[in-house]
C-alpha cells in the first residue's frame, strides 16, 4: 500500500522546513502489509438488517407463489373418475293407460328416501322396504282400477319402476353388475341373486302359505318382480330357504333384494369406469 500526497497539499498544510521534511520521509515509506485471513464472525440477519429493510424482504417473500407447473410431474396417468353421482343416477318414468296412472322417480345414489302411494297398502310397505335397504329414493304415485283388483296397478308400477331403473343405470359403466344377499326375517331366510346383464329373465321359488297378506294377493309378488325384470334387463333369482309366514317371506324377498341391487349398482374402483363385460356392452338386446 503506497501513501501519494500531492506537492500543492503539502506547501499549504505544512509550513516549517521540519514539517515539510516529515511528509517527504512519510512518502518515501512503504509499510510491510502482512496478508491474513481474518474470519470475522457473522451476525445474525435480524440484527444487522433495520426493522424496515426486514419488514421489505417479508412483504416480497409472501408475495412469491409456487405454481403447480415448477412442482414435478408425475408420470403416473390421473386417478379415473366414476361417473359423476353428484346429483344421482336417476331415472323418472310416467306410464299411463285406460286403467292406470302411474310415475315413478328413483334415485341410486339416494339415502333412503321413500315416498309411495299405490292405494295398495301392501305394496307401498315393500316398496319402503326398497328405498330403505338399498338406499335408493323412491317415489312412486299410483292410482288404477282398484275396484277390479290390485293386479292392473301392480303390474304397471313395478313396469314403470323397471324402466326408471333402466334410464338411471345408462350404460352401466363402472358398476359391479352382481348382487347376492340373503336376507333373514325371523323364521324366513330368502336368498336373491341378479345380474344386470341386459338380459330379462327370473327364477322365482318362493312357496307362500297363504292366498293374501291383508288385502294383497299374494301371487301379485311373483307378476310384480317378472314385470320389472322385463323392463330393467335384469336376471333375477329368487329362493326361499325357510319361512311360515307369509307376510315375512315376502318382506324378507324386498329386501334381500334391496342389497343386491345396492350391490350390483354400486362402483367398482379396480374396474376404471369400464363396462363390465367382456363384450364391452350391456343392453337389453
Amino acid at each position: 500500500m503506497e501513501l501519494s500526497i500531492s506537492s500543492r497539499l503539502l506547501t499549504t498544510s505544512f509550513s516549517s522546513n521540519a514539517a515539510a521534511a516529515a511528509a517527504i520521509a512519510l512518502l518515501k515509506f512503504k509499510p510491510r502489509v502482512h496478508h491474513r485471513h481474518t474470519s470475522i464472525p457473522l451476525l445474525p440477519l435480524q440484527h444487522s438488517l433495520s426493522p424496515l429493510t426486514l419488514k421489505q424482504m417479508n412483504n416480497n417473500n409472501s408475495q412469491s407463489t409456487l405454481s403447480c407447473s415448477s412442482l414435478p410431474q408425475s408420470n403416473s396417468s390421473p386417478a379415473p373418475i366414476s361417473p359423476s353421482t353428484a346429483s344421482g343416477r336417476i331415472g323418472e318414468v310416467a306410464r299411463v293407460t285406460k286403467e292406470t296412472n302411474v310415475w315413478v322417480k328413483i334415485n341410486l345414489d339416494g339415502t333412503g328416501v321413500a315416498n309411495s302411494t299405490t292405494s295398495i297398502p301392501f305394496l307401498d310397505h315393500m316398496l319402503d322396504q326398497l328405498a330403505s335397504h338399498g338406499l335408493f329414493d323412491v317415489h312412486v304415485k299410483a292410482s288404477g282400477d282398484i275396484h277390479i283388483d290390485d293386479h292392473h296397478t301392480n303390474e304397471d308400477v313395478a313396469l314403470a319402476l323397471g324402466t326408471a331403473l333402466l334410464q338411471s343405470l345408462g350404460d352401466r359403466r363402472g358398476i359391479n353388475r352382481f348382487g347376492d344377499f340373503s336376507a333373514p326375517l325371523d323364521e324366513a331366510l330368502v336368498h336373491v341373486s341378479l345380474d344386470l346383464s341386459g338380459r330379462p329373465h327370473l327364477s322365482y321359488d318362493l312357496n307362500i302359505p297363504t292366498a293374501r297378506v291383508g288385502t294383497y294377493d299374494t301371487q301379485l309378488v311373483e307378476h310384480f318382480f317378472q314385470s320389472l325384470v322385463n323392463t330393467s334387463g335384469m336376471t333375477l333369482h329368487i329362493r326361499q330357504l325357510a319361512g311360515k309366514n307369509s307376510h315375512h317371506i315376502i318382506e324378507a324377498t324386498f329386501k334381500a333384494f334391496a342389497r343386491a341391487l345396492r350391490q350390483a349398482i354400486e362402483y367398482d374402483p379396480r374396474r376404471l369406469g369400464t363396462i363390465p363385460s367382456s363384450k364391452g356392452v350391456l343392453s337389453r338386446s
